[in-house]
């Protein structure tokens, strides 16, 4: 049964609604109607991926606290939110990561945190629209990359810990295909730096399995985005066995499930989601 299916709010005519108790979309709405709200913190939530992210999540009843470097945008944003739950922060400056971090201890008021999604990226490109090699990126561009795709998750993870352990809570790190091969268009530092993420992933899942908290990613391969041409789709959707790119809801449902009970004993694992172009 997908996502999609379950969430409906009826059933089929001549079927039976869906059981919340083995839904855990249905079941997260339902606690949330009776108070029982849980929340979620998400870097990089303004567009494409982390933007299905927040909605999914919204729909199913949970509070979303965002952080980017952009203003809340109350016009874009698709779910119930405000000021009160967007924290802006340039990611790329470590040093404003703390700060970060007590804004958002202070919205949560000491209360329980039941995920961190760390999906904020940045990949830059030559002036001239040029993928960014090993020869050619400059150092500048090296230590803002990693700072946000690298740093930020563990310092995030680090300072919301406490918060994680009240809610046994899962964190989820977004990385991506070309953190295992080299990409015609993704730079050299956005890769390795997804690679760490990978490698990040698996000792975060050692290191925070003894307070309850599991740690996961996904890969994200081809998805349809905005900064996704025609072109470019026209070019990649052929080598991929489904013949098609992905989109960001298919990925948001991923994550949703490692975020819910129905991954309760899943830890370490990177989760490809690319229409089998790994194989």
């Amino acid at each position: 049964m997908t996502l999609d299916l379950l969430k409906r709010d009826g059933a089929p005519a001549g079927t039976s609604a869906p059981d919340v108790s083995l839904c855990p979309f249905h079941g997260d709405k339902s606690r949330a109607q009776h108070g029982e709200r849980k929340t979620l913190v998400l870097t990089g939530a303004s567009r494409g991926i982390g933007h299905a992210t927040g909605k999914l999540f919204s729909e199913a009843g949970w509070r979303i606290i965002t952080c980017s470097r952009q203003p809340f945008d109350g016009e874009r944003c698709p779910w119930d939110s405000g000021t009160d739950n967007h924290v802006q922060v340039e990611l790329s400056d470590h040093r404003a990561l703390p700060r970060a971090v007590a804004e958002i201890k202070e919205r949560l008021g000491g209360g329980p945190l039941h995920a961190l999604i760390n999906n904020a990226g940045i990949s830059p490109k030559a002036a001239d629209g040029r993928r960014l090699n090993s020869l050619t990126t400059p150092v500048e561009t090296w230590m803002s990359v990693f700072h946000v795709n690298l740093l930020a998750p563990v310092l995030f993870a680090q300072g919301l810990v406490d918060e994680l352990k009240r809610a046994a809570g899962s964190i989820v790190n977004v990385t991506s295909i070309v953190g295992s091969r080299v990409h015609p268009f993704a730079g050299t530092a956005y890769a390795t730096s997804k690679a760490a993420l990978a490698c990040l992933t698996r000792e975060m899942a050692h290191d925070y399995a003894p307070f309850g908290i599991r740690v996961n990613a996904i890969a994200p391969g081809e998805i349809k985005t905005d900064i996704l041409s025609p072109e470019t789709e026209a070019q990649l959707a052929p080598i991929i066995p489904l013949h098609r790119v992905g989109t960001p809801d298919e990925v948001a449902k991923v994550i949703f499930f490692l975020c819910s009970e129905a991954a309760s004993y899943v830890t370490g694992a990177e989760v490809p989601i690319n229409g089998g172009q790994h194989v």
